[in-house]
């Protein structure tokens, strides 16, 4: 017995029926992720059949959320669809939800779609070392739970607009900047530990899920993930030649062997450790779950059962 129906490739298109393909190959090469390789027919057969059931998901949580107002007898609130989109770093999260992003917002009945990652509620690295917690960065203790909690309470209570700190993969630290979220029709939420919970004697203690309409676990077996993360290391290894102001510049004066060694001791360290504490022990409480091959294309799709 299992809480999910499983799909494959080729059974999970069928879904998609008569959705259109708004995306251009020149739109996806905007989209991808450095060193992934999603292709239009991956689009077309995995995120258009799933674009069309989240906007179906929306449609329904719209039309409840308009009869329980009209039952209390109060004025209806816009309030954003939120979908929460988690897995392993390397797993390609950011591609998943960059994707899901463009798609769904081309939808005519829900075209303002924001997308916010939790990494802009990390603290700042200068707070991490002075906590002693640069080693757990990721982990849950590294982030401003409450600020992440009482950002998503502003926006399920109807905020017109919020503003949010923001983080740059350049430098690997919060940026100081803030992004503005101004009533999103649909607000994707990315993150490492978006779905964790906790054991916890208080009644009243609040999680990150509790407040996302749709969870989505990005898979892979964490050895395929160990490979992308020591290829993707590199890689931005190599794109820091000469860029003084990215963070991979310092290991560009590293041998290959010196360099690779440590992103294995990053990967060994703090990535394999919290995704294996952190992240794969909620991978069940998703409500969509696609899983990947070695060559980074979604085979298979699980769909909880309502």
């Amino acid at each position: 017995m299992t809480p999910y129906q499983t799909f494959s490739r080729p059974q999970w298109r069928e879904h998609r029926h008569d959705t259109p393909l708004t995306l251009t190959e020149e739109e996806l090469a905007e989209l991808r992720g450095f060193n992934e390789s999603v292709s239009i027919a991956e689009v077309e057969d995995i995120y258009l059949p799933l674009s069309r059931l989240i906007s179906m998901y929306v449609a329904q949580s719209q039309s409840l959320y308009t009869t329980t107002n009209h039952f209390l007898g109060q004025e209806p609130v816009k309030v954003p669809y939120i979908i929460g989109i988690s897995g392993s770093v390397a797993v390609g999260k950011s591609t998943t939800s960059r994707i899901l992003q463009s798609l769904l917002s081309r939808w005519s009945e829900h075209h303002k779609v924001a997308l916010v990652t939790t990494d802009g509620f990390l603290y700042p690295n200068a707070e991490l070392e002075k906590q002693n917690l640069m080693n757990k960065k990721g982990f849950p203790q590294s982030y401003d739970r409450a600020a992440l909690l009482k950002f998503l309470t502003s926006m399920k209570s109807g905020e017109a607009s919020l503003s949010i700190p923001t983080y740059s993969h350049r430098i690997y630290d919060v940026t100081g900047e803030t992004q503005e979220i101004q009533r999103p029709d649909i607000l994707l939420v990315e993150g490492l530990n978006i779905m964790q919970i906790a054991k916890s004697n208080d009644p009243n203690q609040v999680y990150v899920s509790d407040f996302i309409d749709f969870n989505i676990f990005v898979d892979a077996a964490p050895d395929t993930i160990e490979n992308w993360y020591m290829d993707r290391f590199m890689a931005f290894r190599r794109h820091a030649q000469d860029k003084s102001e990215l963070y991979f510049y310092q290991f560009t004066k590293m041998s290959d062997e010196q360099a690779y060694a440590y992103g294995k001791n990053i990967w060994d360290t703090i990535n394999a450790p919290n995704l294996i504490q952190n992240i794969l022990p909620y991978k069940y409480r998703a409500d969509l779950i696609l899983s990947k091959d070695a060559e980074h294309q979604i085979q298979e799709v699980k769909l909880r059962r309502l």
